[in-house]
């Protein structure tokens, strides 16, 4: 998965097939095909070596190709979490010192090309050295030079890089347009990576269903092309979702399914998202310990720490489950929550300074947090994140109710509750609502029925028949395929299907007792 970064401008590579017999064929040209292939279906650190081998081979002969295999190199080392390589492969788009004849000709300090990759390479490693000032300077305007151009590739490249600048909103508007230039090409190739980058994209403004959708329409083009690494990486996408969204017995199918290629193909981005997404739906499901555990080494420096990129994105979960596992005392989740206020403090993440404070309060004394939970939902009011701005209100309410004030918690926890249905965030909808009532409020979702006549009689026979598919564990897609419906009526009929039958999940679903003793 190459979410966050993708090429810019070089969006179209040569055939898997040989154009020539393979031994007229150069060396460089090999290199680059097989790179190709394995980047989107392969080890992709296997892939970055020979893109930037034949990237060094282009050079004299081939400018332009050079710099494809370079940026081709980029999305490979981004993609295994090698942060040195990425580096190196960005170098590799303008040696500079590096040019084999031992200095820049005069083109490339005149060519208005050379300019523009001068100014990519330099903005994305201000990125990655954290100098987001500079990173915007140099790469807002190659952005709108790249919108202007209505091609789907190009669009692509002005979408991930408003991603990497953390411009959600421009992020979403660009990669839309560029799923929609993508279908009228007919481009079926771009339309994985499309989907991909704009399901991140989604998924990080808190739009969970939408990122569902498009993540679910990526993984049916990436594996009808195959390109099992864009798999991968939407199949992380759709766990992470399914961990806000849904319920845990899909989050575990999705994130097992990333997993699979991620450990094969060494795709550290995939791997990282599909164990955050497991985390949140143990964080969710109550299992804080656990959660804590498994954000651990995605969020410290070590053998088997989490994507560069991804990193600090994880820590507030961390910080989270921590403190709800008893460890808010540790010395560790402070000096984490120091870097993560470092990192926010370079706008790399709208919502992040208001995350700070929400953390800071979680692990302060109680004669301050209520002034870092209180600051914390003003700076929220400015920026649009709905689901962290519930997920505020929420960590106020409990920390409210937990000090014997239930009165003053009830208000933060219906915001809670109504935030999380606006973003679509049904677990967590739920979660809030129990606080809820734990603070003394009438439950705004009914309890789990327990034994005795069930209201079956109230379902339709379509309903029926898309309960009992559930229940045994299918699916939406699933479910689709076997009634030959679409994804949202199976989603439209089990939202009634909850609401009818008193449940809150598909597990609870799978439990209930005339459910689970009715016949298929």
């Amino acid at each position: 998965m190459r979410v966050g970064h993708e090429a810019t401008g070089t969006d179209s590579g040569p055939s898997d097939a040989p154009s020539m017999r393979d031994e007229q064929r150069p060396p460089a040209a090999d290199e680059m095909a097989l790179g190709l292939r394995l980047l989107r279906d392969g080890p992709v650190s296997d892939a970055h070596h020979l893109l930037l081998l034949a990237s060094g081979a282009l050079w004299r002969t081939d400018v332009a190709r050079s710099r494809e295999a370079a940026v081709h190199a980029t999305l490979a080392a981004w993609s295994a979490g090698d942060r040195d390589g990425y580096l190196t492969a960005l170098d590799a788009l303008c040696p500079g010192a590096g040019h084999p004849d031992g200095n820049p000709s005069a083109e490339e300090n005149s060519s208005p090309t050379d300019a523009f990759w001068r100014a990519y390479r330099d903005g994305m490693t201000s990125v990655l050295h954290g100098d987001f000032a500079r990173a915007n300077a140099l790469l807002v305007p190659l952005l709108n030079a790249l919108k202007t151009r209505q091609e789907a590739s190009r669009l692509l490249s002005a979408g991930t890089i408003a991603l990497m600048l953390g411009d959600l909103a421009t992020a979403r508007q660009t990669l839309g347009a560029a799923l929609a230039a993508a279908r009228s090409e007919g481009a079926s190739a771009l339309l994985p990576r499309v989907l991909e980058h704009l399901a991140y994209a989604e998924l990080r403004a808190g739009r969970y269903h939408q990122a569902r959708a498009h993540a679910e329409a990526g993984l049916e083009a990436a594996c009808r092309q195959p390109h099992r690494n864009a798999a991968a990486g939407l199949s992380a996408v759709l766990a992470l979702a399914a961990s806000i969204a849904g319920d845990p017995a899909t989050v575990a199918t999705h994130a097992r399914s990333a997993l699979r290629t991620a450990h094969a193909h060494g795709l550290s981005q995939a791997r990282t998202l599909a164990e955050w997404a497991r985390a949140r739906g143990e964080l969710s499901d109550g299992n804080a310990e656990q959660a804590a555990a498994r954000l651990a080494p995605l969020v410290r420096a070590g053998p088997r720490q989490g994507h560069f990129g991804l990193r600090m994105m994880a820590v507030p979960c961390y910080v989270e489950a921590a403190v709800l596992a008893g460890h808010d005392g540790d010395a560790e989740v402070e000096q984490l929550i120091d870097q993560y206020a470092r990192w926010a403090s370079q706008g790399a993440d709208p919502a992040a300074p208001a995350v700070v404070l929400r953390c800071r309060a979680l692990v302060a004394d109680d004669e301050h947090s209520e002034d870092l939970f209180t600051a914390a939902l003003t700076h929220h009011e400015a920026v649009d994140s709905p689901y962290e701005h519930a997920r505020t209100h929420l960590a106020y309410g409990m920390w409210l109710r937990r000090r014997r004030r239930p009165v003053e918690a009830r208000p933060q926890l219906r915001a809670a509750v109504v935030g999380f249905d606006h973003c679509g965030a049904d677990v967590w909808s739920g979660y809030a609502d129990a606080e809820l009532r734990a603070a003394g409020e009438t439950p705004t979702v009914a309890p789990d029925p327990g034994p005795g006549p069930a209201p079956l009689t109230t379902l339709t026979p379509q309903q029926l028949r898309i309960a009992r598919s559930v229940a045994r564990g299918a699916t939406n897609r699933e479910v689709a395929r076997q009634l030959s419906i679409s994804t949202r009526t199976v989603e439209y009929h089990l939202r009634n299907i909850f609401t009818r039958l008193g449940v809150r999940s598909r597990v609870a679903l799978a439990r209930h007792p005339q459910i689970s003793m009715s016949s298929p």
